[in-house]
């Protein structure tokens, strides 16, 4: 049986640091937010207003999903997979 000890009063195992602030939300925070399969409308009505990280700053997903063709996400694999084609990958700039 686990010997329940102080630990938790100890404070965070890993201590974040000072750096700068990233503007904006990770994908994967929204499409844990969502029930697949769901549909374009659907998301942009939930989320379309929520700022996600892009590599060219952040952008609000409603103008993202502006620029996509897909009408229904069958799984959050799907989502994820066409709205990283439409931004892009790699570094997120800082604040």
């Amino acid at each position: 049986m686990a010997d329940d000890t102080d630990e938790e009063s100890e404070g965070p195992p890993i201590e974040l640091g000072d750096g700068p602030d990233v503007a904006g939300v990770p994908l994967a925070q929204i499409s844990s937010r969502l029930t697949y399969g769901i549909e374009q409308s659907t998301v942009r009505r939930r989320e379309g207003d929520t700022e996600i990280r892009t590599p060219d700053g952040p952008r609000e997903l409603g103008d993202i999903l502006d620029a996509v063709d897909v009408p229904y996400f069958e799984r959050r694999q799907e989502f994820e997979t066409t709205i990283r084609e439409e931004i892009g990958t790699g570094p997120v700039p800082t604040e």
